[in-house]
């Protein structure tokens, strides 16, 4: 950008020209991590997870519990465009069948969680991450049982990851909504897990030593307002998905030269 030239009369770097650019670079600085959380991979913003638990009708509210929900919609926003294209690409009928599991499954999971976001009064980020892009990237570019391969890798691992994470969320939390969208996450990423096994492309021991090279998920502690959780409203559990899965398969096909 071509600098400004200077109002006739006034010179560029007067007292006031100074203090305005110094309040500017201050505001910059300490803005920047909000504009970049929706950027940041695996790992929730200071700003979020730093905030305070607040009351709501439904129970407390944790930095945990919309750190969740921000990743319940992040899952959304790119394992269903990789399921549409399991569903065009995979070359095996349990890797198309996977591909409808993720499609079908994201898309009553994310009309789940934009209800819980709009009652609890939280936005919601609509683009995946960096990290969640390049997973894309490497699915659209990938062809044959490389895609298969690449598909079934990536989306496990992304499974195994998130597992534990909802499983924590559901014990803990004091939110009804939360709980409820918590339990209706378990059964989606519990049917997804079993449909990608399925498949016969897991690498078990390859993806046993990625879960423990990347540790167990640990929830910072929240201070809790004066609020009894007993008095938050209740929510009827969300119906499971059922789905059917395809013939076990127990050995991935051999790779073609």
């Amino acid at each position: 950008m071509r600098p400004r030239p200077p109002i006739k009369g006034r010179g560029i770097f007067s007292g006031t020209g100074i203090l305005v650019t110094g309040m500017a670079a201050t505001v910059v600085a300490l803005l920047f991590p909000i504009w970049s959380y929706a950027d940041r991979s695996g790992s929730a913003g200071a700003d979020v997870l730093n905030a305070p638990t607040v009351a709501t009708p439904y129970g407390p509210l944790s930095p945990q519990d919309r750190d969740f929900v921000t990743k319940v919609r992040l899952a959304g926003l790119w394992e269903l465009p990789a399921g549409e294209l399991a569903e065009q690409r995979g070359t095996t009928e349990a890797v198309r069948t996977a591909g409808r599991h993720l499609v079908d499954g994201h898309t009553s999971l994310d009309a789940h969680v934009r209800d819980v976001a709009s009652r609890l009064g939280l936005a919601l980020p609509n683009e995946p991450t960096p990290q969640q892009k390049q997973w894309l990237a490497s699915l659209r570019a990938a062809r044959g049982r490389d895609f298969d391969r690449e598909f079934v890798g990536i989306v496990r691992l992304a499974h195994g990851r998130v597992f534990p994470v909802v499983a924590q969320i559901r014990a803990s939390t004091q939110n009804s909504l939360v709980r409820d969208l918590a339990d209706d996450a378990n059964d989606t990423v519990l049917d997804h897990i079993k449909v990608l096994e399925a498949t016969g492309y897991v690498d078990f021991a390859a993806l046993a030593r990625e879960l423990a090279a990347t540790g167990a998920p640990s929830a910072a502690n929240s201070p809790v307002p004066a609020v009894d959780p007993s008095a938050a409203i209740p929510v009827t559990p969300s119906a499971s998905p059922s789905y059917p899965l395809p013939p076990a398969a127990f050995s991935p096909p051999p790779q073609q030269p």
